[in-house]
């Protein structure tokens, strides 16, 4: 991450908030239509930081896809349904009586699609007193930060992921059932370490959510070098953490960050409304 790049803004302010990734975007409203100047420079503060931040959005979930819109395509969560009237915009909920909340791992979104998300854009309804906090991490950090051995080897392996993994299904699942969803399984295959299509660098592609095994590696085999992975690769200084407000909006890059919701509100309620943006094949 470019801890300089914050001073070359002249339509947005960009406060870092952490040595490792994120940033606060002030001098924005995103439910006005913003100049092309302002976007660029909002692409370019994502970039730089791979998770920016933007607090007291009114925004509807038509000016959130819209805002979405500015910046790719957004697509359809596959496990998930979206909002009868703005299907693209999906409710993450977790209830006062539920004990499990969605996507409670770390994880990058849905990398057991052929194409995983871009981004993802996540806005604040409704949070509890206290609690509920988003912690990200930088997996430029945590490529660079390993030996220059086990960055040659990790190189040269494509990982596979599924999205019936035990830790991360459970935390989805009986909502799927309660919407008539199909628990359909899904799978693919990606490079271990992924170039990023637009700044070039290299980052840690694994997840403990969806990451099973290497290519070609036995279960069994991958598991010693993955349980390292995943606990290397979320390590204290690689992270940040970002407390909601009502009306707080995240916007990570899903090919460089994981992140991870922490479940620490039982019996209060949280409702989110969540975007993600259409993305290309790792490579």
């Amino acid at each position: 991450m470019d801890n300089s790049a914050h001073h070359n803004y002249y339509h947005i302010d960009v406060k870092p908030v952490s040595g490792a990734l994120g940033a606060e975007i002030n001098g924005v409203d995103i439910s006005d239509p913003l100049d092309a100047e302002v976007v660029a420079e909002i692409r370019k503060a994502l970039l730089n930081h791979l998770v920016i931040f933007f607090q007291n959005q009114l925004i509807t979930p038509q000016q959130q896809l819209n805002f979405a819109e500015l910046f790719g395509i957004p697509m359809e969560y596959p496990q998930l349904k979206g909002l009868p009237e703005c299907p693209l915009v999906t409710e993450v909920i977790k209830l006062e009586h539920e004990k499990l909340n969605f996507g409670g791992v770390w994880h990058s979104d849905t990398t057991y699609l052929q194409q995983p998300p871009m981004a993802s854009i996540l806005y604040a309804i409704e949070i509890p007193p206290y609690g509920g906090d988003t912690l990200f991490s930088n997996q430029y950090m945590a490529f660079d930060t390993l030996s220059e051995g086990l960055k040659k080897l990790l190189s040269e392996l494509v990982a596979a992921n599924t999205s019936s993994k035990l830790e991360v299904s459970m935390t989805r699942d009986e909502r799927m059932r309660e919407a008539g969803m199909e628990l359909n399984i899904l799978s693919a295959l990606h490079p271990a370490v992924r170039t990023h299509p637009e700044t070039g660098i290299k980052a840690l592609y694994v997840n403990k959510a969806h990451t099973t095994h290497f290519e070609d590696w036995t279960e069994e085999e991958s598991k010693s070098l993955l349980e390292f992975l995943f606990h290397h690769q979320v390590r204290e200084e690689l992270t940040c953490r970002f407390r909601w407000e009502k009306n707080s909006l995240a916007f990570w890059d899903n090919r460089c960050v994981q992140h991870y919701p922490i479940n620490d509100y039982q019996g209060f309620r949280r409702i989110m409304h969540r975007v993600t943006i259409a993305g290309d094949e790792p490579y």
